[in-house]
């Protein structure tokens, strides 16, 4: 009640939730279209290459997302997005690639070529595999979203919270902070995953068997 109260736990939830969720949709769309392209052999190679960007630490590259942005709003989504994006560019290649040979020859015969196939087979064939990526990249956004809000304390937030606490051995708080951060993180896995079936309802039939 007192960090609620007074320290305006809630509200510093809220920026949060806003500040992941628009880091979220971007990260999705920006991963999945360099994945989706990636299908066609001269985006490969580029898309191969951000991969190779999750080994940067934000320390390095702060400087750079500060002078790209005019906000530190839209700094802490910048660095949220791409902290979220190199990972699920990552995961998203490595399921387009676990489409086989066969399928692929399989769509020919359909005389399905070119972003068709891709539409077919990457997009639709594995929707629901999208889907779960995201929610696991969107939990993966929490771990990362209390080091940014430690970088970019202008603008509040959970984690700033959090240090501040942390800061002042306040460990009743602190654990307050983090069962708050479990209980919502939890909350948003299950309606991304609700989400996941109602759009692709046969993973419920097929988890049922």
């Amino acid at each position: 009640n007192v960090l609620a109260l007074q320290d305006g736990m809630l509200i510093e939830l809220g920026k949060s939730v806003v500040t992941i969720w628009k880091a979220i949709i971007l990260s999705s769309v920006i991963s999945f279209g360099i994945a989706y392209l990636a299908t066609a052999s001269l985006f490969k190679p580029v898309a191969r290459w951000l991969t190779t960007l999750r080994f940067l630490g934000f320390a390095g590259i702060t400087f750079l997302f500060t002078l790209w942005t005019d906000s530190g709003s839209s700094l802490k989504v910048s660095l949220l997005t791409f902290g979220m994006s190199v990972f699920l560019v990552t995961n998203a290649l490595s399921m387009i690639e676990s489409i086989t040979q066969n399928q692929i020859d399989y769509a020919r015969t359909l005389h399905l070529s070119g972003w068709r196939i891709t539409y077919e087979l990457a997009f639709r064939d594995k929707l629901d595999e999208a889907l779960d990526l995201i929610r696991q990249n969107a939990a993966m956004g929490w771990v990362i979203l209390s080091m940014v809000e430690g970088l970019v304390r202008s603008e509040g937030g959970i984690g700033d919270l959090l240090l501040n606490q942390s800061k002042h051995l306040h460990l009743g708080a602190i654990f307050a902070i983090q069962i708050t951060i479990l209980i919502y993180g939890l909350t948003q896995d299950y309606i991304l995953q609700i989400l996941r079936e109602f759009i692709c309802p046969y993973v419920k039939f097929s988890r049922a068997k």
